[in-house]
């Protein structure tokens, strides 16, 4: 299987080479909204990269309308992370340092606070600006407050009452002091447990204009955590609506984009003919070639979409542009794709290493494990483009070589000889190679193991694991869990578009 999805790949690495360098991996929604309009637009298809007619001549949108579909879409993405990231959180805004917009934010707020101090610093004080930045603090204040906090309501609204402020400011009664401490108080009885070291700092500050910009500070902290919250409030809701929304949400997008399901087509129809042409590879008698070719069985659709995801396991992200329908979920599929790439590299140098040591050594479970970390932490940087896997294979196999030597001498066994060490450094270096014969099994085992648990249903307790896998068992069981249920949740929103395409590919 691992050999079909290769050649796939490449052959369509050769077709888009050219126009599809500009399709990087980007987060869904953990970033700017700048950056996931960026991805829509690299998604989006153009008659250079697809190799087939449109489904439907180009349209013309106005501005309005190209508003409202971006809106529509980070809306549908931002409810998608929450359904699918569990840790999903919102988080502070941090501008980058040196950058034109913190210089901007930086200057602005200083002449801000400088004018308040002016202000506060002349005789009789002026309390014009301290007035609204308590109608602000009183109105952030309120909006942390659940339903049921009448008392603490009353308080803010009896303390923080503007009208009565502005008296006392005209007739120099004004404490900005008694106010300050009360909203700190106030900030204790409501902030997250995470927030109390913060608050507690905030009364050590002995200046009005200082102490005031750190309630805001810790006030935009607070707004942080109050959303979280209500994230992880809405979350279980979310789950029970997300696939009607969703699936509602991409279907106005396809009603102003038509073309939003042409790399879908194009995704789909390549998983259909690799499986009708292995079927017929298999139903073929040696040495028919390709007589009665044209008698091979109908793929089951739901063969076909499960093929298609796996697919996108050995996407080639650089060259290709994602299919529209998993375009939220691309940093996920790529960060699986590198952890079934690490594991195969893994499991091919555990077996390379429990075949050509002694023969009882890889029982011994405490040296499996140690050698299974040793190999995982060499392998840990392969996301970086700096990293180097022959290099690293190299250090990995003179690490290899000094731990089974030690464990066969803690043994008492035979130590190891010059010879079998020249030739274990040889065969895990040569793991380097996408086609080397012991990395292309490990691959194949595999993914048929992720194919046959995304057949058997998620409900289902996890299918044996493949010969040779089962130093790695409990890393590939974690990947098959997260692979199958972003598979299945994918499935529930878009399976009545894929049926439809499949209906027409098969007509």
């Amino acid at each position: 299987m691992s050999e079909n999805l290769d050649k796939s790949n490449v052959n369509e690495a050769g077709k888009s080479k050219s126009n599809d360098s500009e399709q990087r991996p980007e987060d869904a929604v953990e970033g700017s909204e700048e950056a996931l309009q960026k991805k829509i637009k690299a998604g989006s298809p153009s008659p250079q990269r697809v190799q087939r007619p449109h489904s439907s001549p180009p349209q013309f949108v106005t501005v309005e309308e190209l508003q409202e579909t971006a809106k529509g879409v980070t809306n549908m993405a931002l409810a998608h992370e929450i359904v699918v990231n569990g840790d999903f959180q919102i988080k502070p805004v941090e501008l980058p340092e040196g950058s034109l917009q913190k210089r901007v934010k930086e200057i602005v707020h200083k002449a801000f606070w400088d004018c308040l101090s002016v202000q506060l610093s002349e005789d009789p004080p002026t309390y014009d600006h301290a007035i609204k930045l308590l109608g602000e603090i009183k109105e952030t204040l309120l909006s942390f407050l659940l339903p049921g906090h009448t008392r603490l309501r009353n308080q803010i609204i009896e303390v923080l009452d503007l009208d009565l402020i502005k008296q006392e400011a005209e007739n120099g009664a004004l404490d900005i002091s008694t106010l300050a401490e009360f909203i700190t108080g106030m900030m204790g009885t409501l902030c997250a447990p995470a927030r109390d070291e913060e608050v507690k700092k905030l009364k050590d500050i002995k200046e009005i204009v200082p102490l005031f910009r750190a309630i805001f500070s810790v006030l935009d902290l607070m707004k942080v955590d109050m959303a979280n919250f209500a994230v992880s409030s809405i979350r279980p809701h979310l789950m029970q609506q997300s696939v009607e929304y969703e699936r509602k949400k991409f279907q106005e997008l396809l009603e102003k984009q038509p073309n939003s399901l042409d790399f879908v087509t194009q995704w789909l129809e390549e998983a259909s003919y690799d499986l009708i042409n292995q079927k017929r590879k298999h139903a073929l008698p040696a040495g028919e070639g390709a007589a009665g070719s044209g008698d091979a069985p109908r793929p089951n659709p739901v063969a076909v979409q499960n093929y298609a995801y796996l697919k996108l396991l050995k996407w080639d992200h650089g060259q290709r542009p994602f299919p529209e329908t998993v375009l939220m979920d691309q940093s996920r599929f790529q960060e699986l794709q590198l952890q079934l790439e690490q594991l195969t590299i893994l499991g091919a140098v555990l077996l390379i290493t429990f075949s050509m040591a002694a023969p009882g050594i890889s029982t011994q479970a405490d040296f499996a494990e140690k050698l299974k970390m040793i190999v995982k932490i060499l392998l840990t940087d392969m996301h970086l483009p700096s990293f180097h896997l022959r290099d690293a294979l190299t250090t990995i196999g003179e690490k290899v070589c000094l731990e089974v030597s030690s464990c066969l001498s803690l043994c008492g066994s035979s130590p190891f000889s010059t010879d079998k060490e020249t030739a274990l450094k040889g065969q895990i270096q040569a793991v380097a190679s996408p086609d080397d014969p012991i990395r292309r099994i490990m691959e194949s085992r595999i993914l048929t193991f992720l194919e046959t648990y995304l057949a058997s249903g998620h409900q289902k307790p996890l299918p044996a694991v493949p010969g040779g896998l089962g130093p790695v068992h409990r890393e590939l069981e974690e990947v098959a869990i997260k692979f199958v249920r972003l598979v299945n949740y994918n499935k529930m929103v878009f399976c009545p578009y894929y049926d439809a395409i499949l209906r027409k590919i098969f007509i």
